[in-house]
């Protein structure tokens, strides 16, 4: 078992740092918070550090799941100048590639290895230890970490060098949000003619319109439920990422950029914190 801290205590890391407890790991917990962290520690029966410093000061593994970015910056430069030469941190947060190739060069100056590990799967996902990660670094340290990470993960993978997870999470949300532009329009559409939404959606569900977003997201928009986790605000974090990317590699993002416009009007219409299946909200 390894000695970990976790630094940022969300909706998605606090019951990621609770699943490592439940491997059997050591673990230290961060919080800009101090009120969250105490709720994890009672949560967890886990340690909660008063610092950065505090937490990172021994560990084999620090994990991270911030906000934006800066905040990974802010959290990762106090982190590598207390942690051991030799450890790994790891980084959750999705954020720009540029920002995560930054952290891995500053790390190796100190001797830690850096991972880039966006993750997918929402709060439900992070809730269930169902993740899907996905990582951008060194292969010896991801094949270190890889079965650290298993405790909150269904499924782990390397897919290159630094950055290169963070690009990967950007193809995850690019694709996220096409999909759920048809769902919105294809449920809009069968209310409107007058159909039985979930019915419809149980018959096109087992063939090729079959989604992740339609088993999952259909029936609960139909009801007029947007409460799952990934807020719109994140969602548009997360395009304004990838466009800028796109925009420095010359990759065509029509459809992207019309959701994110899309995903504009409901923060408009106050629906900021609702989740990103709210697109359908829009169309009525």
């Amino acid at each position: 078992m390894a000695k970990i801290a976790f630094l940022g205590l969300g909706v998605m890391g606090f019951p990621m740092a609770g699943h490592l407890v439940a491997a059997g790991h050591t673990v230290s917990v961060w919080n800009r918070s101090p009120g969250k962290a105490r709720q994890w520690g009672e949560t967890y029966d886990g340690r909660v550090a008063g610092s950065i410093n505090d937490a990172v000061k021994g560990c084999d593994f620090v994990m991270m799941c911030v906000g934006d970015d800066p905040d990974v910056r802010a959290v990762a430069e106090p982190a590598i100048k207390a942690m051991p030469s030799g450890a790994i941190l790891i980084d959750h947060t999705t954020a720009s590639a540029a920002c995560a190739r930054d952290v891995y060069a500053k790390a190796a100056e100190s001797g830690i290895a850096f991972i880039d590990a966006p993750v997918s799967g929402g709060e439900a996902g992070a809730q269930n230890g169902q993740l899907t990660v996905m990582c951008g670094g060194d292969k010896d340290a991801f094949d270190k970490a890889e079965p650290v990470m298993r405790s909150y993960a269904k499924a782990t993978s390397r897919l290159g060098g630094s950055g290169a997870g963070q690009l990967t999470k950007m193809v995850n949300q690019i694709c996220i949000a096409g999909i759920l532009q048809g769902l919105a329009e294809g449920v809009n559409f069968a209310q409107k003619a007058g159909l039985d939404v979930e019915a419809v959606i149980g018959a096109i569900g087992k063939g090729a319109a079959q989604s992740w977003q339609m088993d999952n997201r259909a029936a609960t928009m139909a009801r007029g439920e947007f409460d799952f986790g990934f807020a719109v605000d994140w969602m548009r974090k997360d395009l304004r990422i990838a466009l800028e990317t796109a925009q420095a590699v010359g990759a065509d993002l029509t459809l992207a950029r019309q959701v994110d416009t899309y995903y504009a009007d409901i923060q408009a219409m106050g629906g900021g914190r609702k989740d990103t299946s709210s697109l359908l909200l829009r169309l009525k």
